[in-house]
This record gives C-alpha cells, structure tokens and sequence, in this order.
C-alpha cells in the first residue's frame, strides 16, 4: 500500500484536555508494517495526563491512547509474525533502533540509544502529522515488531488494557519474584492497582491492598486480596510497619512515599510504577533511611514480556474489570477518572463507534 491510510479518532486540540472527533491519515502500509483495525482501545490515567500537557508541552491535535487491540487488516511485504485476520495488540511503544543491547535482549523501552517512539505525540517523521498518533481511532499502522498476538482465549476488549496496565504491573511483579505466601502490599487500586492485585493473587501472594477510597473496599475485597487498608489518615499505615515483602504503588500523585515504605520489611523492596505530574516524587530521605528499603520505579516492559502478560493472563483466566463505552463518552469517563470516581475497572472504547 502506497498511499496514506486515512483515519478517524478523538484528539485533544489544546491543553484544555477536551477531546473532539477528528480526521487525519497515517503513513502509508511500509514492508515492515502491519494495519489493524482497532476493536477497542482503553483508557490509561497518563492519556490524560499527556494531553493536559502535565509531563511537557505537545503538539496538537493528538490522539491519546496505548491500549490498543484489534484485527490485522494489511501486512507489509516483508512481515512473517503477523497475517491478516489475527488479532494484535498494541501497548506504549511503537519502534526503536532495534540494534543495541537493550533492544535485542527484549527491553526496547530502555534503548540505549534513546530511539524508544512512544505510542503518542513523539517525533515521527514518517507520519503525516509530525507526531504518533495513538488508538483512540478506528485504525493503526505500526512495525509489526511492536505489536502483539492476542490469543483467542481471551476476548479483545479484556486484552486492551493489558497492553499498558497488565505489563506495567507484571514486569516489576515479575522481577521481584513474586511467590506462594509472599505478603504484597498495592497502594492505590484503580486501572493498574487492581491488574497488580489480580496478578500477585494468582501466584499466590497473600495482598494487602492500601486506598484513600472507603467506597472501594468491597469491590477490592472481591480481587482476592486479604485485607483493605483505608489510608483516610496516614496514621492507619503505622500497625502494618515492616509486615510486607514487596510493595508496588500505583498512586499518580504526590504523597508520603516513606510512610508508605514503612510497611515493607527491611531490606524490602518498594516500587513506584505510578507517574504524577511532572513525573516527580517527593521522597523524605531520613523516612527511607529508617526503613530501610530499597525504593525502585518501573516502567513498562519490552515486547517479550509484554506477549508474555498477554500468554500468562490468557491461560490463567486473569481478566481485568471492565467497562464498555462509545467513544462519544470518553470526555465524561475522563472526569470520573480524575476526580477518582472511577472506581477500579478500566473504561474500554468501543473501536466502531469512531
């Protein structure tokens, strides 16, 4: 395919964070490229964050969006993972330089040239727009390198929110080597907080989950978790000190990261996968140093351990909560999420109503 592919979507056209409908095309179907056709795309709290312009200024119009499944519709000439008619998913990433150490091991989020191209509002100079453009859209076109299979065993809208949440959880899970009878802590249970619960539950992990949110407590309860702590008052961490393993945070804003880690055992591990604005966290070094543990962040995953989350919650019957909704819905699912209304299942987008 020689020409470009036109697209529908919902972008953002300023920092007012308001999303309205919007024609544009992407690059042409290259030999390395695959087209989906998007069947759902869900939503991620940094969606929202981006287009406000909270972590740097963006060109606008753009379209949000890196939970991203749907059928292949066109491969290039030179594609062999991929063949029309399979289901694929795309997550937070789209190319990279493909040759460094990082990028051949499978950590192409860690390039070591810096060449990660993020799903969204990156350079691109092979977009009509100048910039990515995400799935909230009714197609894509991207290295098939970077996208997914979606086994048959889970359904596209469940897979969607795996693609940012499910392996944004599962690789620090993973690399803490989560066991039988550790005790986990999640702190702050919405779109990734209840994917991690789920996750540690399965291989089982006795979890505490930790929320601001009294309301939550028994639909968190319902995950599989032993306990929910209301943390109304920080005070309410202080019977919980050095109980926990490992504790992993989704909190996206600023809060008392020592109070937290409080709850770990010394030489514990803590890790902070939830991005505030500014990407910015207030650490107090005296409240680790008492404590003792090792603070770690995360970010995503590569493309091996991102298929691997996908395989993994597949065969074990992990399927995150979710909601369906019609793309004309999307400013007003964005509010609940920002002003925690949401509760903890993951809004999803109906891909035809684009």
């Amino acid at each position: 395919m020689s020409t470009n592919i036109k697209s529908r979507g919902y972008a953002a056209k300023d920092t007012s964070g308001v999303l309205s409908p919007w024609e544009f095309e992407r690059r042409p179907v290259g030999d390395n490229d695959i087209l989906i056709d998007i069947k759902f795309a869900s939503i991620c709290h940094s969606d929202i964050h981006q287009m406000k312009g909270d972590w740097g200024t963006q060109q606008y119009p753009q379209v949000p969006g890196h939970e991203i499944v749907g059928i292949v519709a066109a491969v290039g000439k030179n594609v062999t993972k991929f063949k029309i008619g399979d289901r694929a998913g795309v997550g937070c990433m789209v190319d990279s330089c493909m040759t460094c150490e990082s990028c051949t091991h499978g950590e192409e989020h860690h390039c070591d040239n810096g060449a990660t191209v993020f799903t969204y509002g990156a350079p691109d100079k092979t977009s009509p727009t100048g910039i990515t453009q995400g799935g909230y859209a009714n197609n894509i076109v991207v290295r098939d390198h970077f996208a997914v299979h979606i086994p048959e065993h889970i359904s596209l809208e469940k897979a969607a929110p795996l693609l940012c949440a499910g392996i944004t959880t599962y690789s620090p899970l993973m690399n803490a080597k989560v066991k039988q009878g550790d005790k986990i802590g999640v702190a702050g249970v919405g779109g990734l907080g209840h994917i991690a619960i789920k996750l540690a539950v399965s291989k089982g992990a006795e979890v505490y989950a930790f929320t601001s949110s009294a309301k939550k407590t028994e639909e968190i309860l319902a995950l599989g978790v032993k306990e929910v702590i209301v943390v109304d008052d920080i005070a309410k961490l202080k019977p919980y000190k050095g109980k926990l393993d490992y504790m992993i945070s989704t909190i996206p804003i600023q809060y008392d990261v020592a109070a937290y880690t409080s709850v770990v055992k010394r030489n514990g591990h803590f890790t902070q996968v939830g991005m505030p604005i500014g990407f910015n966290i207030t650490l107090n070094n005296l409240g680790l140093s008492i404590s003792r543990v090792n603070y770690n962040a995360s970010l995503i995953g590569g493309i091996p351990e991102t298929q691997e989350v996908v395989d993994y919650c597949a065969d074990n019957n992990i399927f995150p909560d979710t909601q369906l909704i019609k793309a004309e819905e999307i400013n007003e699912a964005w509010e609940k999420i920002i002003k925690n209304e949401s509760g903890h299942k993951r809004f999803v987008i109906d891909g035809t109503s684009f």
